[in-house]
Order: structure tokens, then C-alpha cells, then sequence
């Protein structure tokens, strides 16, 4: 069944961009004077601001803060077209690619931007008793898991079973690993300190387990070493050095230590969706399609992959990082390559990455950050990264919205965002029961 996209009887070559991410955006928004038909495909009708999905699944903020309809962001660009679907496969020798619903759907140039999902590094049953944070959806219910454990625990008489319910383990010491851990230690500490009466929500276990000998070790040893003792500081126990061995119903095993837990989220690697699959071509380890220096598909005509999904060599022979930006600067890069081929005009050069630099947050006012020669930790840090962050946000209301909720939250350490919305309640054992509709 072939699917007619765009504008109605138009003959303009259509240029479908698959993911509608930073890069899937940028791509779309770099082609808005060109003349052709953009079709951007996502299986959600929303861009979503990944860097501050942990703070929904933490309460600090709301779905609707970090995400925005997409056919809104396009409103105003008439050669765009909005298309929700899921797409499971593309033909690149016939120029068309297969939807989920059985739709057809021709191009002339394709664009993948359709980011990672999680890996569990060949440990998939470990993923039936772990939380991954990519979608809205994820945050939402490993919100709605952290809020219930502390109800689950108040109405508890067990003591070794308020203990597990109040053990939060995160696995992977990365920016996702560690601004998760600090948020739960700083809810469990200042936010719901004084909201219960039998327990108290202070003496809930934080742990952070990395593999490696330190967390966020992209940012050099200084920097590192800052977010180790700011971590500690909001008493998170740091599990380094030991990769995890098992992970069941009971909880996790790292370094021989079994932590008893009902909580565990998993922000350790990532793997590229199945682009390289669809086309047959070459992937690098985690996945990714190798792109050429123009972020096109070596061994295909008119195809291109940018963020997550490409694997592009850096300066350095090694792949670029997986990054917001990234993403961002290669989707503006191929769309103004298409626009310049689409007008006969000349290419623009091979792609180069403009590196600004990286931050992450531990904390009220705990951050890092590395900007190119200036290393920045604590409160400036925190300010440069919030500044940064609402400045990427990509409409107006989300970013007053942002700034309004932190801006309580700094003054108050209340968060907004506390809500448990699903049919469930708590009987006495701590246990969770479904309501009847």
C-alpha cells in the first residue's frame, strides 16, 4: 500500500527525514526554503528534549515541559509534513521505505535520525527487572516506581522490606547515571523529608554502580574526582570498579555484593537503532550506520544517518560522541547538502563537528563542565548548564516553564512534578493492588 505524503499532486522530490530528534528537526528546519516536499516520520507526535528527561522522572518537571507537538514546531514551514508512524524497513536500491501499518512511502533523499535505545551488553533477560529512560513514557514510570516506593514503605511493618524498597540502584556512571542518582539522593533528602511519618525518606540508599574507576571520566580526572565527592556529599554510595554480574527479581549483583533492591535504572550503554540492518551496509560495534564525510551511506544513493544511529569518524579517527549537538549540527549540515544538490548548486565541505563543549549536573547547584579550554565545577557550572539548557529548549513556553519551575524548586526544594497517576494503591504489606475502572 503506497502512502501519499505532502502536498497534493506536487511533482517536487521528496526528501523524507526519519526521527524527529535534534538531528531529525535541524535537517527539517535547514530545509524549509528548499524546493521539495520534507517528510518527517516519528512513531510520537513530539520532539522530546532528552538532556532534561530525568528531571520528569524525578518530578521536577512535567512531560509537557520538555516536549513539544511536532506538526507545532513545522506550523509555519509550508514544504513540511508531519507523518506518525512507525518505519520498519527501507528498500535503498527501489528509493522507498516500509511503515509498520504496511504503508509504502517513496523518497529521493532519506535522512535517518532515528537515535540508540539502551544495551544490556547480550544481558537482555536483565531488562524485564530494569528501568531505561529514552521516552516519556520511561519517565513516567520510573516516577511513578520512585514515588511508590516510599508509599509502599510507609504502609510497611516489615524492616527488611522497607529497606529494599527504599535501596535505589542506578547502573552506569555516565551524565544520565550520575544527574540520576544526585536527583533521587536530593527527592529523598530535602523534598520528601518531613511528607512521611513512619519512615524516613532520608535513610534511603542511593547507589551508583560503574564499571569503570570513576564516573563521568570524559570529563578528566579533575572534574571527575569534583563529581565523586559531590555525589558522596549527597550521600549516593559509589559502587567503581566492578561491572554488574546478574541482575534478577531480588535485585543486583556487583563485586560479589548482592544489593537487595526493587528499583534498579540502567544507564549504561547504548546501541543504535536498526538503520544498518534496513540497509544492508556496514555498522560499527554498537550498531551505527558508518557514514562517509558528508554523513551519507556508503554503498547507497541519496542516504544519510546523523546522530545516535551514524557512526562518523572525529578529528581523532574516533567516532563522535552521542551527543545533542552532534545531532543538531549534522541534521543542519545534510539538510543544507540536499538543499544546495536540489538547486544545483555546490556542496557544502565534509562535515566538521564544532565542539562547545560538555556539562552534567549532579545537583542543585553541583555541576561540571568542559568548555573547550575552561573547566568549570559547582555553582558557575550549574549556572552555565542551566542557562545552556534552557537556551537549546526549542519553544518559548517550554523554556519559561523550565525556568519558572526551577526557580521554585532552588528557592523551596519542593518539585512540582509528584503525581501518582495510575489505578494503583497500597495495602499494608507494602504491596501494590490494582483498582478496578
Amino acid at each position: 500500500m503506497s502512502c501519499e505524503c505532502g502536498q497534493v499532486g506536487s511533482m517536487k522530490p521528496r526528501v523524507v527525514i526519519v526521527g524527529a530528534g535534534f538531528g531529525g528537526i535541524a535537517a527539517a528546519r535547514a530545509l524549509r526554503r528548499a524546493k521539495a516536499d520534507v517528510i518527517l516520520i516519528d512513531r510520537t507526535n513530539h520532539h522530546l528534549f532528552q538532556p532534561l528527561l530525568y528531571q520528569v522522572a524525578t518530578a521536577a518537571l512535567s512531560p509537557a515541559d520538555i516536549a513539544t507537538a511536532t506538526r507545532a514546531l513545522l506550523r509555519r514551514q509550508a514544504n513540511a509534513t508531519v507523518l506518525m508512524a512507525e518505519v520498519t524497513g527501507v528498500e535503498h536500491t527501489a528509493k522507498q521505505l516500509a511503515c509498520a501499518d504496511g504503508r509504502i512511502i517513496p523518497y529521493n533523499y532519506l535522512i535517518l535520525a532515528t537515535g540508540a535505545a539502551y544495551s544490556f551488553f547480550g544481558q537482555d533477560e536483565w531488562r524485564a527487572h530494569s528501568r531505561t529512560l529514552k521516552s516519556l513514557d520511561d519517565a513516567l514510570a520510573i516516577r511513578e516506581e520512585l514515588l511508590l516506593a516510599f508509599e509502599k514503605a510507609e504502609q510497611c511493618d516489615d524492616p527488611d522490606e522497607v529497606r529494599r524498597l527504599l535501596t535505589f540502584v542506578v547502573i552506569g556512571g555516565g551524565p544520565t547515571g550520575a544527574e540520576m542518582a544526585g536527583t533521587i539522593a536530593e527527592l529523598a533528602r530535602t523534598t520528601l523529608a518531613r511528607d512521611f511519618r513512619r519512615i524516613d525518606p532520608q535513610s534511603a540508599r542511593i547507589i551508583l554502580c560503574e564499571s569503570g574507576t570513576q564516573v563521568l571520566n570524559a570529563f578528566g580526572q579533575e572534574l571527575s574526582d569534583y563529581a565523586s565527592k559531590a555525589l558522596r556529599s549527597l550521600g549516593v554510595e559509589l559502587r567503581l570498579g566492578h561491572p554488574v554480574t546478574r541482575i534478577d527479581d531480588e535485585g543486583v549483583v556487583v563485586g560479589g555484593e548482592h544489593i537487595a533492591t526493587k528499583s534498579i535504572l540502567w544507564c549504561a550503554g547504548t546501541q543504535a537503532r536498526p538503520a544498518a540492518h534496513w540497509l544492508g551496509t556496514e555498522a560499527a560495534r554498537n550498531g551505527a550506520v558508518k557514514v562517509s564525510g558528508d554523513c551519507s551511506v556508503p554503498g547507497t544513493i541519496g542516504v544519510f544517518a546523523i546522530g545516535d544511529v551514524a557512526s562518523f569518524a572525529g578529528p581523532t579517527g574516533k567516532p563522535l560522541p552521542g551527543l545533542a549537538p552532534v545531532a543538531k549540527q549534522q541534521g543542519h549540515y545534510v539538510g543544507k547538502l540536499i538543499a544546495a544538490a536540489l538547486a544545483n548548486r555546490e556542496p557544502p565541505p565534509p562535515f566538521r563537528y564544532r565542539d562547545d563543549g560538555t556539562m552534567a549536573v549532579i545537583g542543585r547547584s553541583r555541576a561540571i563542565a568542559s568548555l573547550k579550554k575552561l573547566r568549570l565545577r559547582g555553582f558557575p557550572a550549574w549556572l552555565a548548564w542551566s542557562m545552556v539548557h534552557l537556551m537549546l529548549l526549542v519553544d518559548f513556553r517550554g523554556r519559561l516553564s523550565v525556568y519558572l519551575n526551577w526557580s521554585w524548586a532552588w528557592f523551596t526544594y519542593a518539585r512540582g512534578a509528584r503525581l501518582i497517576t495510575s489505578s494503583q494503591t497500597v495495602d499494608q504489606a507494602g504491596e501494590q493492588v490494582k483498582q478496578s475502572p
